[in-house]
């Protein structure tokens, strides 16, 4: 009995230390999602993975932010409809419920504002939001599911967005290797992992990439030192607030799980990690980094991977005789 008493204190101590580590440190470490009403996330989850919400029958939510590789598409710019080719680079769904905002240029408050935007993008998914209430409304297994989650059988654009969202809080990316250093795991990180953190953080990344999701909680100036230089035609807040000053100014990007996300930056510009830490330690720091600090800063990214969403993909309802046909593509 004294010694499990011992054992009990000993862990108290352990976890208490962790935790007042992990409060000192500029980034905090992911937590599980807590408060999700399961049976509403996983109605969310099948219109996440439905193609029958675009136009043609082809294109889901996770055609742009698959869920296999990171959250993204790992292309420069995203396609869509008609194989249109996108503006800008699809940011990663992981973790996107700790964003302050939601898109690069933040014209979304939030998870559910989001996903009603690519159904009725023409560039996107090129649906309305009423044909894509049709299409939900003539499948059964989806009505009694509304029912059974919202207690009567109204389907709208409202509440279908509303249970992706509800899906999207699960797509968190806990304990990676640097959270378990944060909580007091001292050999979680390797010798040069930890140096490119203390670099990350002596450099001044942490001004911009800080909190739980490392990013994702203020609007930054895409070159803030030095010009970036790109033919990507996104002006960043400026679309949506018209003002001059809001000109390149873009949501700063989570680094959560950003060895998965590549290509980067808003027009994917970036190839690799050690690109990215060039290019952003040039013209938003102005400092040169070495090969051997490029490297280490990288090795500290890498460690920023975390457990990915695990699950097996949705049996969909199947269509009725009265769901309208997927449409082909068009010229």
């Amino acid at each position: 009995m004294k010694k499990c008493a011992v054992s009990a204190a000993l862990l108290t101590a352990v976890l208490f230390a962790g935790a007042a580590w992990a409060a000192e440190e500029p980034i905090k470490p992911i937590s599980p999602p807590k408060d999700v009403n399961q049976a509403k996330a996983e109605l969310g989850k099948k219109l996440f993975f439905d193609p029958r919400l675009s136009k043609s029958g082809f294109i889901s939510c996770n055609s742009c932010h698959n869920l296999s590789m990171g959250g993204s598409d790992n292309l420069k710019t995203s396609i869509g409809h008609n194989w249109q080719k996108g503006p800008i680079n699809a940011p990663t769904v992981l973790n996107s419920s700790l964003n302050f905002v939601q898109f690069w240029d933040g014209r979304a408050e939030n998870l559910k504002a989001q996903a009603g935007g690519p159904i009725a993008n023409p560039g996107e998914m090129a649906f309305t939001h009423e044909l894509a209430e049709g299409v939900v409304k003539s499948i059964p297994g989806y009505v009694a599911e509304f029912k059974q989650v919202y207690s009567d059988d109204t389907v709208n654009i409202d509440r279908m967005t509303d249970a992706i969202a509800e899906f999207e809080k699960t797509l968190v990316t806990p304990n990676s290797r640097f959270d378990k250093w944060l909580l007091g795991d001292a050999k979680a990180l390797t010798e040069q992992e930890l140096a490119g953190y203390q670099l990350f953080k002596k450099s001044g990344c942490v001004s911009c990439h800080y909190g739980t999701s490392v990013g994702g909680g203020t609007f930054h100036k895409m070159g803030m030192v030095a010009e970036y230089n790109t033919k990507n035609p996104s002006e960043g807040r400026k679309g949506v607030t018209g003002k001059e000053e809001d000109r390149r100014m873009f949501k700063v990007p989570n680094l959560r799980n950003i060895e998965l996300t590549y290509p980067y930056f808003h027009d994917g510009g970036a190839a690799t990690l050690s690109q990215a830490v060039e290019t952003m330690g040039r013209i938003q720091l102005g400092k040169k980094f070495t090969d051997e600090e490029n490297a280490k800063i990288v090795a500290f990214l890498k460690s920023l991977t975390g457990e990915q969403p695990s699950f097996t993909l949705p049996m969909l309802p199947p269509s009725s005789d009265k769901t309208p046909p997927p449409k082909p593509f068009e010229n």
